[in-house]
Order: structure tokens, then sequence, then C-alpha cells
């Protein structure tokens, strides 16, 4: 449990988050066929909406937790796979590429070693921030 909770407010945070991400993962999901298939947007669109949204949510609430997320890999890398989406309206004979590399980065952000997740490109070493509930 994280340092100043009550064992309430860690599991009411988690709970959050993780449901934050499952919107997030499923919302990209419903909308990966407008990127891959080429499928009606009005099939896609509000998965779209969905995903944007919570990952929009979920920025900002890292960035409330500790500002470091910033220029630490893992909110750098964030906002690269947010300008690489960016790039598939102005090149959408990109998009599959785009959003292949996006999909790929999103395994190593989430899921790569605290080492990588937590170097800054500012400090240019490993900055651990304020102790972080999961999701």
């Amino acid at each position: 449990m994280s340092k100043g909770l009550t064992e309430k407010q860690f599991w009411i945070q988690r709970l959050s988050k993780s449901t934050l991400r499952a919107l997030h993962v499923l919302g990209i999901i419903g909308a990966s066929g407008g990127f891959y298939y080429g499928v009606e947007k009005s099939l896609w669109l509000p998965w779209w909406i969905m995903a944007m949204s919570t990952g929009l949510i979920l920025m900002i609430w890292e960035i409330v937790r500790s500002p470091l997320w910033l220029v630490q890999m893992k909110g750098v890398l964030t906002l690269t796979k947010v300008l690489l989406v960016a790039l598939c309206y102005p090149f959408p004979e990109y998009k599959v590429a785009l959003f292949s590399i996006v999909a790929i980065m999103s395994v190593i952000t989430s899921h790569g070693p605290a080492g990588l997740r937590h170097y800054s490109i500012w400090h240019r070493r490993r900055i651990d921030g304020p102790k972080e509930v999961k999701g």
C-alpha cells in the first residue's frame, strides 16, 4: 500500500486506475479496425473517443501525481505515441505502420524495466518519482 493512503483510498485509486486502463485498451482495440481495415468511421469512432478520453485522463493523472513524468521515458514515450498517432491524419498511407509502432511502444512502456520507464531524459539518469498506485 502507498504511503499516506488509507487502505480504502489505496483500493479506490488502484481500481479507478485499472478501470481507466482497461477502458483505454478496449477503446484502442475497438478503434483499431479503422486503422487496420478501413472500416466505416461510425463503427470505430465511439471506441476512438473512449480511447482518447481515457488516455488523456491517465496522462493528467500521471502529471498531477508527478510532473517528473514529463521527462521520464514513460512520459516521453507516451507523448511520442500521441505524436505518431497524430501523424496518421496528414499521412494516412502510413497509418498501419504508425499505429503498429504505437502498439509496440505501448507494450515496451508498460512492461519495460523500471530503469527504462523511470529514466529521465533531462537528468540523464533514473529518477524515481513518488510511489505510485499501480493500475
